[in-house]
């Protein structure tokens, strides 16, 4: 009886790690010429997230926990202000994203802005397109935060993003770290793959290898993470942005662990209802990543602490360039208190 239970249990097993590993391998990146004509073409029009380098601060440093050196860069409030706003970049791209908006937070005197290019993106990542564990962005944003009320007065922390940084914004509110943050702005917010809000591959820009994905998630669940590492999805980049001069600070794929650490938890409920301080969501009623009309009704089934506006006619990237978008945002922020 004992011999046959410990041959059904090897068995089973043998068929877990079998299927586990014939699914991780049973997919690979795509070449991205190839993944174009895949989409149809579609993807996002990322020509005005690069921003005008005559706006651009330098890139500053600082140390995360494990002593890795990160970059941001500090938009300076043009007025005495205890507010400090964190924006936190999209997929595939850098802190460069927020020029135009953080410049002008920045210039009209309502918070002191800050950007960092997340670990594994920009111009210098340690490991591009990885980190080292679930979770490090949020470790990595609370240290940034630390580290920069240490040298300026800072009553009201306010963490942003768009698109997957949104939602890693959503992630953070639900994590250990979320009592650093008095409000949250989320601009066309990634919720998951599987949320009302979100659109088939998010409307042609990401490319996941559901195979690889649900192979790794198999050994996960049993505590094995040796193959985190892996690439499990992939951006369609625009040729011109990869193929332009700043085409080697774009980030292209995306391994396991830090996909998973990109966006909120499995059960992206619970983290949204986690939002009980102030946040304002925007976005643009022609976004072709997300649907927008959908944000209010899923968010506000969770949490009450909430502002929405949708801009007409404004595509997912727009969002974050549209000088009424950055009034709303100036405003709001002008009116939380300290």
């Amino acid at each position: 009886m004992v011999k046959k239970l410990i041959t059904s249990i090897g068995i089973s097993a043998f068929i877990f790690f079998g299927l586990a590993i014939g699914l991780i391998f049973s997919q690979d990146l795509m070449d991205l010429s190839e993944l174009e004509d895949v989409s149809g073409g579609k993807g996002l029009d990322f020509e005005s997230q690069t921003g005008a380098p005559e706006d651009l601060p330098p890139r500053m440093k600082y140390s995360a926990r494990d002593g890795t050196q990160l970059d941001y860069r500090y938009y300076e409030s043009s007025t005495p202000t205890e507010k400090l706003l964190v924006l936190v970049h999209g997929s595939g791209w850098h802190s460069q994203q927020f020029v135009r908006m953080a410049k002008f937070i920045a210039d009209q005197g309502v918070a002191h802005v800050v950007t960092p290019d997340l670990r594994g993106h920009g111009y210098t990542p340690v490991k591009r397109g990885d980190i080292s564990y679930i979770g490090q962005f949020e470790d990595d944003l609370a240290d940034l935060i630390e580290s920069f009320k240490k040298t300026h007065p800072t009553k009201t922390v306010i963490l942003g993003g768009h698109s997957s940084g949104g939602g890693l914004v959503v992630r953070f509110a639900g994590g250990d770290h979320s009592a650093m943050v008095d409000a949250y702005l989320l601009m066309a917010p990634f919720l998951k793959y599987n949320a009302p809000t979100t659109r088939e591959n998010s409307g042609g820009w990401a490319r996941p290898l559901t195979r690889r994905i649900i192979g790794l998630s198999l050994l996960n669940s049993v505590g094995i993470k040796i193959l985190n590492g892996l690439p499990v999805i992939q951006f369609n980049m625009p040729a011109m942005i990869r193929n332009g001069p700043l085409g080697e600070t774009a980030t292209l794929n995306y391994s396991y662990r830090l996909n998973t650490a990109y966006a909120p938890r499995s059960d992206f409920e619970a983290d949204l209802a986690a939002l009980t301080q102030p946040f304002f969501l925007l976005a643009g009623s022609a976004d072709e990543a997300f649907f927008a009309d959908k944000y209010e009704e899923v968010i506000s089934a969770q949490t009450s602490s909430g502002l929405y506006e949708i801009l007409p006619g404004l595509s997912h990237l727009q969002i974050v360039q549209d000088e009424a978008a950055h009034y709303l945002i100036a405003d709001w922020i002008e009116q939380l208190k300290s």
